[in-house]
């Protein structure tokens, strides 16, 4: 009984600790501690438009910032050969974004004309700083905003 019990917590411990690992390789996607090589996006001010404007609650465009980022965290990681494969990486942050709509409209704003041509130009940036020449219109054709 005492060796099925030893048994038992060895295998509870490791579950917690890898559980701890995944947490924190969230956490640090989430604050962008993975580093991004690329010199002209890190000089890169990202969605200064909606910065600028006070319409935009600052923590709301620093998740979009945070999006932005990690899609190039995700350029760089997976290399995209083709637009197509492109397209799928910002599909998914547009996707991202999107799902921020509802918390703007909590802080009586909404991603509207301005930031969405903000969003715009930086998926653009973007493409074109990794080498693509990209439609914008694909690049944030999943958008809702």
């Amino acid at each position: 009984m005492n060796k099925l019990l030893y048994l038992l917590t060895i295998a509870l411990m490791v579950s917690c600790e890898s559980g701890k690992a995944q947490q924190t390789t969230q956490e640090d996607k989430m604050n962008n501690k993975i580093e991004i090589k690329s010199t002209s996006i890190l000089n890169h001010d990202f969605l200064e438009c909606m910065y600028s404007d006070s319409y935009f609650p600052t923590f709301l465009v620093d998740k979009c910032k945070i999006i932005l980022e990690n899609l190039c965290v995700a350029i760089e990681a997976n290399s995209p050969r083709s637009l197509d494969e492109l397209y799928t990486l910002t599909h998914s942050s547009t996707n991202e974004i999107n799902n921020l709509q509802e918390e703007f409209f909590q802080n009586n704003s909404e991603i509207e004309t301005g930031a969405r041509e903000c969003l715009a130009e930086d998926f653009e940036f973007i493409s074109k700083a990794y080498g693509f020449e990209a439609d914008v219109e694909e690049l944030i054709a999943t958008r809702e905003w």
